[in-house]
């Protein structure tokens, strides 16, 4: 585990919170689950994340996590790779095979890219490398959340319609030729950018910056695996909707 200078960097996110407070549909609070085998470092999350406003509870280990997953239903994850019983990777698929989309952000000391490629590959939604800064991860998960909940909409209109692909923003559900679609939600929002954008090519820096909402460290990877992702679950359906432009990025379009 890395170090972690804990006390100035509360600090610093406690004097720099200036974001509107997130809450639920309802309004009841935004409910996280944090997961990690080092005390102090859950201790310190819930802390930061209850300034939030949000509700917390924690867990040591894998198995604890999957059921309080079950139990709690929370809105978001922050899911520790390296873990006593199980790691975090089998937590996130046996989540996923369950048919928990709860968007997950995997905190892990391991920096290399394809370890780091490996826990998105899995369902993973972000992750962020220790040791971090608060301000990082509460941004990361304010991102996750207004992602996964879509409480920010670009139009009035809620129904998005390309041919026979259809994406409802209100009920979450996107069709092909009538057939629902399953995706997870770093999936659906990158599927509703390229419809809101349909017949314009979409670079992969548009795309980091739209989608995630930061710079993945320049690495465009990212945005090609998401896409293979989508095109599995879609063009699988029918004739291909998403097109690579070589050198310049991704299109969708009405198939022929």
């Amino acid at each position: 585990m890395g170090t972690m200078t804990i006390e100035p960097r509360f600090r610093q996110t406690s004097a720099a919170h200036q974001q509107p407070r997130l809450t639920r549909v309802d309004g009841t609070p935004i409910r996280v689950v944090v997961v990690d085998d080092e005390d102090s470092l859950t201790d310190l999350l819930s802390m930061a994340l209850r300034y939030e406003g949000w509700e917390v509870k924690a867990a040591a280990d894998g198995r604890t996590a999957m059921a309080l997953t079950r139990e709690f239903r929370p809105d978001v994850i922050v899911l520790d790779i390296m873990l006593p019983d199980i790691d975090g990777l089998q937590v996130l698929s046996r989540l996923r095979a369950d048919g928990i989309t709860t968007p997950i952000l995997f905190l892990t000391a391991k920096d290399s890219l394809d370890d780091r490629i490996v826990g998105l590959t899995v369902g993973g939604d972000d992750y962020v490398t220790k040791p971090f800064s608060l301000e990082e991860l509460v941004a990361r998960l304010r991102g996750l959340i207004r992602r996964s909940s879509l409480v920010v909409n670009e139009s009035d209109d809620s129904f998005l319609e390309i041919g026979d692909l259809s994406l409802d923003e209100e009920s979450y559900e996107v069709r092909r030729a009538g057939q629902i679609v399953e995706l997870t939600a770093t999936e659906f929002e990158l599927l509703r950018f390229l419809m809101r954008n349909p017949r314009r090519v979409m670079s992969k820096s548009q795309i980091l910056d739209r989608v995630w909402s930061y710079d993945f460290g320049g690495r465009s990877s990212v945005v090609e695996l998401y896409i293979s992702y989508l095109r599995k679950k879609i063009d699988s359906l029918g004739e291909p909707m998403i097109h690579t432009v070589r050198g310049v990025g991704y299109v969708l379009k009405p198939a022929n």
